[in-house]
């Protein structure tokens, strides 16, 4: 099982590479561009050899909080903003210089949860990355900082990654970082051994999984990692994690780091996205019947089956749904505004139409629009 995943990521035809900050940047901050050059020439040999490439990059932040005047990485949003308004300018500039060199084009794809969960975005997403890649484009991606609230985030770029590759349908991820591969403990303590594979996630629960690494420039750690890892794969996608000291026997044979197979198949990318790369920004209680219509019987949630609701959102929002037990059951992009809902509750879409207008004839939360939370 081993050897056929390291072969399927070696082979992969279209590829995501994950890059973290602490690995493009100094420990001080702004650019290593040694690092940068070295990173790309090798996605530069993997794309001679006739493979697609698209790169997701930390670093804006790392990058532009030096240029500011800050001495280490800012903690408020508004401040991370800022840096990474700076920050990434001067990332791409780089990129784009040193994919010159070997005749590469990049294009840069800055994005929110928002941009591929809401139906009018996604679409526009994918059809970009796809058609990026057509025209021999390397597409860099990053989370769009400069703008992201804490209710539009991803969270972090190997989260990021890992729903990408689910986007772009690649064959392969590789995640790199400051560290060789998963340990079973904190490898600066010693005693601690690699794990070359994880077949599954039972293989995961008796790890001491760290935080950030060493360096503290970055916003993920080994655990972020991990759970990347278990979002490409639930999506039938194999996945690589090393160093990027390392990045050309990655890129090579991929006999190194921690390969984790794939355990699930592929499913609806948006839905992919509403479950990992969002959080609820409201809450509806259902009542018994329409927790278990939603659960089991793949129902879209009616007015009906509601009993309370908790939050300011508006429609299109996602929100989570509750249990008559207090656990959040699922997750969806909700139809009406917080405000609407409470006049709604325990009522038929028949009763509502004939009051209100036809525009109430429909569901809450349609079931397109609904994944199922796992616990």
């Amino acid at each position: 099982m081993t050897t056929e995943v390291r072969s399927a990521i070696a082979s992969a035809s279209r590829i995501v590479v994950k890059v973290g900050s602490s690995s493009l940047t100094r420990r001080d901050g702004g650019i290593n561009e040694e690092a940068i050059t070295n990173l790309v020439e090798q996605l530069a040999k993997r794309r001679a050899l006739g493979h697609q490439v698209v790169l997701v990059s930390s670093g804006s932040i790392a990058a532009g909080f030096p240029v500011l005047g800050l001495a280490s990485r800012p903690r408020d949003l508004a401040t991370q903003q800022a840096a990474a308004s700076v920050g990434q300018g001067m990332l791409i500039a780089q990129y784009s210089a040193a994919f010159a060199e070997f005749g590469l084009t990049v294009g840069q794809v800055l994005l929110t949860a928002e941009d591929v969960t809401r139906r009018a975005h996604y679409g526009n997403a994918q059809r970009t990355l796809f058609r990026l890649l057509e025209l021999g484009v390397v597409p860099i991606v990053n989370e769009n900082d400069t703008v992201a609230t804490e209710e539009i985030r991803v969270g972090d770029n190997d989260r990021l990654a890992a729903l990408v590759a689910h986007v772009v349908q690649a064959d392969a991820l590789i995640l790199l970082s400051d560290v060789d591969g998963l340990y079973d403990g904190p490898p600066s303590q010693g005693g601690a051994m690699l794990i070359s594979s994880v077949k599954s996630a039972d293989d995961l629960h008796s790890l001491n999984i760290g935080g950030t690494g060493d360096a503290g420039i970055g916003s993920g750690g080994m655990s972020s990692k991990v759970e990347a890892a278990n979002i490409a794969t639930s999506a039938g996608i194999p996945v690589l994690l090393t160093s990027a000291v390392l990045v050309a026997q990655a890129l090579g044979d991929a006999q190194i780091g921690t390969a984790f197979a794939p355990t699930g198949e592929r499913s609806s990318t948006r839905l992919l996205w509403l479950e990992h790369a969002t959080t609820g920004t409201g809450r509806l209680h259902l009542d018994a019947g329409a927790a278990q219509a939603v659960t089991q019987r793949g129902s879209s949630l009616l007015p009906a089956g509601i009993t309370a609701v908790e939050g300011d959102f508006s429609a299109g929002d996602p929100v989570d749904l509750i249990d008559h037990e207090g656990n959040a059951i699922a997750r969806g992009l909700v139809n009406f505004d917080s405000s609407e809902i409470p006049a709604l509750l325990g009522r038929s879409t028949k009763e509502l139409a004939r009051e209100l207008g036809p525009a109430y004839e429909r569901e809450v939360v349609h079931r397109d629009d609904l994944v199922l939370l796992r616990h």
